[in-house]
């Protein structure tokens, strides 16, 4: 069986650099790393939808991706993964709502390690799972970068009084 290797892009995003990883199959990861590494010079032809994609949703113009996913992990991982992409830009779930969608209230852990594990950054949105009390609870990418995504996604629209 021949493998498809992964192509990789570098792009610089406002809240750390992201390095995409796909091939024809799909996008199979979407990561951000610490380093501060430059956006690739030369994208992919495999990867420049996905640049534009995540450029136009930083830009605030766009809502939802419109990509082939292909992320590496268990059955269980998939359909966790899967059910994130219900959840609508500008609104959160917690993860018992997410493990209720998922039909089994008692996975709650289960779903919240998966979440996790999920290898596409944003595309995949884990960022809008919140714990039951409303707090901002587990992120990869780092609790500072969940609160930007979440007030990115989901303006104040409070004016200030002075």
């Amino acid at each position: 069986m021949f493998l498809e290797s992964n192509q990789t892009a570098y792009y610089k995003t406002p809240i750390g650099t992201a390095k995409i990883m796909g091939n024809k199959n799909g996008i199979s990861a979407v990561t951000v790393i610490d380093d501060a590494k430059e956006t690739s010079t030369e994208i992919p032809e495999i990867l420049q939808d996905c640049v534009q994609q995540l450029t136009d949703y930083f830009n605030g113009t766009r809502k939802q991706f419109n990509l082939k996913l292909n992320p590496e992990g268990t059955d269980f991982q998939k359909r966790v993964w899967k059910e994130l992409l219900n959840v609508p830009y500008g609104k959160t779930r917690t993860y018992l709502e997410q493990s209720k969608q998922l039909g089994d209230v008692k996975a709650i852990r289960a779903v919240a390690s998966a979440n996790g594990k999920n290898p596409i950054w944003i595309i995949i949105p884990c960022h809008r799972i919140i714990g039951s009390d409303g707090s901002l609870t587990g992120y990869a990418g780092g609790i500072w970068r969940k609160k930007w995504l979440l007030e990115h996604e989901n303006p104040s629209t409070q004016k200030s009084l002075f």
